[in-house]
């Protein structure tokens, strides 16, 4: 039985009644109200896995509101969503974020030296988001929407130790295994094969006693997208506007407070799309291993102090050559679980990923070096003291955007 502990709380499943969870968020959340962010694109209300969502989340009666941010490129496609959200039980608003309305806003914000408007996909849509699900919760939740074997357990899971006083946590990130129960595949690539051995090379690098890396290395799976914290801790962390949106979050995270108020927990078995390789790093799970890569150096360079090694040419090759040996490694204890459980698992395959993510280090380094990409948003407590209503425009041009195209929605 695995009772392992480590630089933060894990609250384990050993026997997890979410029914009695459950119950008791119905009370807390009368005076700590939870909101609910669920990032889609328009091809979403397509996919399966989104009608399940919605049918669970309507029998989640704690949830006091449920934000949609929406990436669709016509009012067309607006339409069909809004139609599509129409069984959606829970008080909803589906934020159509890069409609002209919105848009409009952003452009605004110029005006006041808040320039977002380089900023596309799921970082900006849910920055937006924060903003309008801020205006009245005390805490607020984000998953995917395309979670094949979602429940309503999922919600309560990553918001009961935010909410229940006697946990008091102000930060929750789902952990979960990346395995095809039905498909008997060993998923998670990019976490498996990138993220976890290249975590360890630069801690061999930068040192053993990098606190932040220290603190990276004991979530049991950083890329989630599965996690809850505070509202008042939501508007304050800087939201990284690419694919570096998990591990630039959790960076934020321990900014602004102490691992004893930071935990994980378990939501069993999750199965949901997966990308592909791609073809450059501006594509699959080339351009997130190049997005995350540039956060970690952005963070190491912010985070650690004079004694390290600085990042350099030098530096990315030792970090390349360790990362690709520890990978190796990993990739032969994977294979030992994965025959011994039954599960399919390519040798040739794996090793072939790490080859191109270890090309990726060197090039998206050299990168880094030559032009440091600005990725981070603005915190919402800055958006608020330089335009105090923000929040409340956007809630109202989403609003008004619902209005229009519902009445287009009925011809549909």
């Amino acid at each position: 039985m695995d009772f392992l502990q480590e630089e933060i709380t894990t609250i384990h499943n050993f026997c997890l009644d979410t029914e009695k969870m459950e119950q008791k968020m119905v009370d807390l959340t009368v005076t700590r109200p939870v909101t609910l962010v669920l990032p889609i694109l328009y091809k979403e209300i397509k996919n399966d896995p989104l009608y399940d969502i919605v049918l669970n989340l309507n029998r989640c009666s704690f949830i006091k509101k449920i934000i949609i941010p929406l990436a669709a490129e016509t009012g067309e496609e607006y339409t069909e969503v809004i139609d599509f959200f129409k069984f959606l039980e829970v008080p909803h608003i589906v934020i159509w974020c890069n409609g002209p309305r919105i848009e409009a806003i952003i452009d605004d914000m110029k005006e006041k030296d808040l320039d977002i408007t380089s900023f596309k996909g799921k970082g900006r849509d849910v920055w937006i988001a924060i903003g309008v699900a801020s205006l009245n919760s005390y805490a607020i939740a984000f998953h995917d929407a395309d979670i094949v074997n979602y429940s309503k357990s999922h919600p309560v899971r990553l918001l009961y130790p935010i909410v229940d006083p006697e946990l008091d946590f102000f930060f929750n990130k789902g952990y979960y295994a990346r395995i095809g129960i039905d498909t008997k595949i060993m998923y998670g690539r990019v976490y498996r094969l990138f993220v976890r051995p290249l975590i360890e090379a630069l801690r061999v690098e930068v040192g053993y006693n990098s606190s932040i890396l220290q603190y990276m290395q004991a979530f049991r799976y950083l890329l989630s997208g599965e996690f809850a914290m505070t509202t008042d801790m939501a508007i304050n962390i800087r939201i990284p506007g690419d694919w570096g949106l998990e591990v630039g979050i959790l960076a934020e995270i321990y900014r602004n407070t102490t691992p004893k108020r930071i935990c994980q927990i378990d939501l069993d078995f999750y199965e949901h799309k997966h990308q592909k390789l791609g073809q450059s790093s501006q594509e699959g799970l080339c351009k997130m291993a190049h997005d995350i890569l540039t956060t970690f150096l952005r963070v190491i360079t912010e985070s650690t102090n004079g004694s390290c090694r600085e990042i350099s040419g030098p530096f990315l090759h030792s970090v390349t050559v360790k990362y690709k040996r520890m990978a190796q490694d990993l990739i032969r204890q994977y294979h030992a679980d994965a025959l011994c459980n039954g599960i399919s698992y390519n040798r040739h395959k794996e090793e072939r990923y790490v080859d191109i993510f270890a090309d990726i280090i060197m090039s998206g380094g050299e990168q880094y070096l030559e032009e440091p990409e600005n990725v981070l948003l603005p915190d919402w407590k800055r958006a608020l003291s330089a335009i105090p209503n923000i929040r409340t425009k956007i809630q109202e041009a989403a609003l008004e955007d619902m209005n229009e195209y519902k009445s287009n929605s009925n011809n549909l």
